[in-house]
C-alpha cells in the first residue's frame, strides 16, 4: 500500500555547513519528528528545504500508516 503524503503546516529547519556539503535537519514542531539529509552547497537553500520537507512528509505518512 502506497502511503499518502502527510500535509505539513509548519517545518523548522537547521543548516550545518561541513566542507563541501550542507547537513539539513527538518523538524515537525507538532510531533517532534525530525529527518536529516545531506546536500551539496551548489543547491539553493529553497531547493534543499523543499527536499527535506518532502522527506519529512514521507516519514510522517509512514508513521501514520502503522
Amino acid at each position: 500500500m502506497k502511503p499518502t503524503i502527510h500535509p505539513l503546516k509548519e517545518v523548522l529547519y537547521e543548516f550545518h555547513h561541513s566542507g563541501k556539503a550542507i547537513r539539513i535537519v527538518a523538524i515537525d514542531p507538532v510531533t517532534g519528528t525530525e529527518v536529516t539529509m545531506v546536500g551539496a552547497q551548489g543547491y539553493s537553500r529553497e531547493h534543499l528545504k523543499k527536499l527535506a520537507a518532502r522527506k519529512l512528509a514521507y516519514v510522517l505518512s509512514k508513521q501514520q500508516n502503522r
